[in-house]
């Protein structure tokens, strides 16, 4: 390696430490990422006094960081992880509210909380935009999918700003380019009995409750998986994948009393164009008909959708595209490998919806060994992603 190259890889990589003490240190969760965008605001100011650095807030606490320097593409990723450090609801999901350590280095690998989404990806493209000297810099609050989430950083940004041509999105993923990515929706299960007590199961509909029963509506929905899956017809870079995060029914400070509904809640995503309604009533049917074959007869089902984006490509030989190819190969000495199947969908969707071509890459991150609330990233491949989106700022027109 040259010794010029290897004095900016050293100058990029303390930048990026720098960035990630600081975003370490201040707790951005879905929706309240404003203190954590003004005081990175701040920090950059201080740092880069020759961009005009805002933020740009929407709902009750939201926030994002917005910069401006010169013609060139949008650089976008997100100041919102996908857990809250510390928040009431992690232990669900982690199963451990223990305190989360801070960051750490070890030779090439740094190790912190939120890093995979997004912090490090957020780091690599505010140095790699910093040192650029043109383009567009958009890094958003409410970026991760959550339901019913009221409006995006992106949302706010698009009603404020108009939107480029092309963007690029920094964020962890698979180890090559991505110029299409997959849609997503919620479906919500309910099947409705009726409530009893513990002490005498036939008071209930079924006898014992619905939830007693919750088996039989999870072995249905494990098929209707298996088929789902199945019929994927693997378009392009993207595939499908369905999984149920939650299950609900009850009072767990009274669980003598049998309850009425047992709800269960999936994330499905879509490579190939999928009617959200059409895909809970397929499912609905499915359930009534195996409920009706049970001691589940009885009750109600109901399978509403909420849709959170659609699948969108960009066309492969789009400038943007083409870009982000040469600056891979000027990169990592090869060609982008091929992809099929993936099933990670972001903004990205959002943005070529609104008629932005969009290209996706980024570090792959990993569960730290000792703690899988943390993420682990190297910082050499870090440093080689901030020179990619360098690269493609000054190389590609606004």
């Amino acid at each position: 390696m040259a010794s010029g190259v290897r004095r900016l890889g050293t100058f990029l990589r303390q930048q990026l430490l720098d960035v990630l003490s600081l975003l370490d240190t201040t707790p951005a969760p879905r929706g309240q990422e404003r203190t954590a965008a003004h005081r990175l605001r701040t920090w950059c100011a201080r740092r880069w006094p020759h961009v005009e650095w805002q933020v740009l807030e929407h709902g009750p606490a939201g926030g994002s960081l917005v910069a401006e320097h010169g013609a060139g593409p949008l650089l976008y990723s997100h100041l919102d992880t996908s857990l809250d450090d510390g928040g009431p609801h992690n232990k669900l999901v982690t199963g451990n509210d223990a305190p989360i350590a801070p960051l750490a280095v070890d030779g090439d690998v740094v190790t912190g909380f939120g890093l995979g989404v997004a912090r490090g990806p957020v780091a690599a493209a505010l140095v790699a935009f910093a040192e650029a000297g043109a383009g567009r810099l958009l890094l958003v609050g409410s970026g991760t999918h959550r339901r019913s989430g009221g409006i995006t950083g992106l949302e706010a940004y698009a009603d404020a700003y108009p939107l480029p041509s092309s963007a690029i999105v920094a964020k962890c993923g698979p180890p090559t380019l991505l110029w299409h990515e997959p849609g997503a929706l919620y479906l919500t299960v309910r099947v409705t009995g009726r409530s009893g007590a513990a002490m005498m199961p036939e008071s209930a509909t079924p006898p014992g409750g619905v939830v007693a029963s919750a088996g039989i509506v999870l072995d249905e929905l494990a098929r209707w998986r298996t088929a789902y899956l199945a019929a994927d017809p693997r378009a392009g870079q993207t595939g499908r994948a369905c999984g149920i995060g939650a299950i609900s029914g009850g009072w767990p400070d009274k669980p003598d009393l049998l309850p009425a509904r047992l709800r269960i809640d999936l994330y499905v995503v879509a490579g190939d164009p999928v009617e959200p309604k059409a895909l809970a009533a397929e499912l609905a049917d499915r359930l009534r008909a195996r409920c009706a074959g049970s001691v589940l007869r009885d009750c109600e089902v109901d399978v509403e959708a909420e849709p959170v984006a659609t699948a969108a490509a960009t066309p492969a030989d789009a400038p943007v595209v083409t870009a982000a190819r040469a600056a891979w190969l000027d990169e990592f000495g090869a060609q982008p490998p091929p992809i099929t199947g993936w099933t990670g969908s972001t903004d990205g969707v959002v943005l070529r919806a609104r008629g932005v071509e969009t290209v996706r890459l980024g570090p792959q991150a990993k569960p730290a060994a000792d703690d899988p609330r943390r993420d682990a990233l190297s910082l050499e491949q870090l440093t080689a992603y901030a020179r990619v989106y360098r690269r493609l700022m000054t190389g590609l027109p606004a």
